[in-house]
């Protein structure tokens, strides 16, 4: 049974609460969207983020490169996809399915281009014209790591710290401004004994909560699981749940019973070395811990909370995001 660690969205038995909140905060949406902080394109978790709202970013940015320093961290940065083989690998489509996207691509001549234009024309579908092209959109910013230290060979003695950070994509398009469908995670991911991925695990529930606080936002840590897909998801969740294996930072957005998820600690075990054979020194399978941080959650959580113009924000928050 799959118990992959990063399906940090709703599933679809969520389908009902989403929509609740969904329903509560779109007076949110169009005041971002009218102060000129998101440009709506007309899908649904789909938006552009003007200069402001990305200043917001880069401030959360660096405060997560200065809490990170003293890890040693190897910097990564990569694209917003992977290889198939890797993302048929990592099993995230075996518990989200739903959440899942491939890329596909025109490959034909010019009677199959001249066959998709007038698809086009006539206002019918064309996909049928594509093919895969080998590609999936990454769910989450740390699946490229895994297979690239497997590449590398045995782990270090002291093993190993990355920092990734991309745009990552999961298919639940939603109204909720906070449930977006291309978002950016910011990572830091340990790879080492069973004792190295816990003692990184509460490390980050440590910082990462000082770090909001920080920034003046209520919050709570709380266990969580997964949604995984499908009855079977339902077992695995509960194991999830019940081995502690992920917490949640969660920030109210009016009611508290609305908090979103803002930050997540996992700890992952030797689920990702049992894929890609991630060996220590003495050729024991490591263990792999993380810390998520959704990047256009917390601007949003700051928005919400202090107000749509930045610079009328508290000055102890300003100096946190922009005082280095």
């Amino acid at each position: 049974m799959s118990l992959d660690p990063q399906c940090n969205v709703a599933a679809p038995a969520q389908a009902d609460a989403i929509r609740e909140v969904a329903g509560s905060n779109a007076g949110y949406r169009r005041r971002l969207v009218e102060a000129g902080l998101l440009t709506e394109t007309g899908i649904d978790g789909l938006y552009g983020r003007s200069q402001r709202f990305e200043a917001v970013v880069d401030g959360l940015d660096a405060m997560i490169t200065a809490a990170g320093q003293d890890l040693g961290a190897e910097v990564l940065r990569f694209p917003p996809v992977l290889s198939q083989a890797d993302f048929e690998t990592s099993e995230y489509f075996n518990s989200c399915p739903d959440l899942s996207g491939t890329i596909h691509c025109f490959c034909g001549g010019e009677k199959e281009h001249r066959r998709a234009l007038q698809c086009i024309a006539d206002g019918h579908d064309w996909s049928h014209l594509q093919r895969p092209a080998g590609l999936a959109m990454a769910p989450a910013a740390c699946y490229p790591v895994y297979p690239l230290s497997a590449r590398r060979g045995p782990l270090p003695p002291a093993g190993k710290v990355f920092d990734v950070y991309s745009y990552c994509f999961r298919h639940e398009p939603s109204p909720e401004p906070t449930r977006m469908q291309l978002f950016r995670i910011r990572e830091y991911v340990r790879i080492g004994t069973p004792s190295q991925a816990a003692e990184f695990r509460q490390l980050w529930v440590e910082r990462g909560k000082r770090m909001i606080d920080s920034l003046g936002l209520p919050n709570e840590i709380a266990l969580a699981s997964d949604p995984f897909f499908g009855r079977a998801g339902k077992i695995a969740a509960q194991n999830q749940y019940a081995e502690a294996l992920k917490f949640e930072l969660r920030i109210p957005f009016g009611d508290p019973a609305d908090a979103v998820a803002c930050l997540s600690f996992n700890l992952h075990r030797d689920f990702f070395s049992q894929r890609w054979d991630l060996r220590l020194q003495d050729n024991a399978r490591a263990h792999s811990g993380c810390v998520g941080f959704g990047m256009e959650r917390i601007a949003l959580a700051l928005l919400w909370h202090h107000g749509l113009d930045i610079d009328a924000w508290p000055q102890a928050v300003r100096d946190a995001l922009w005082t280095r």
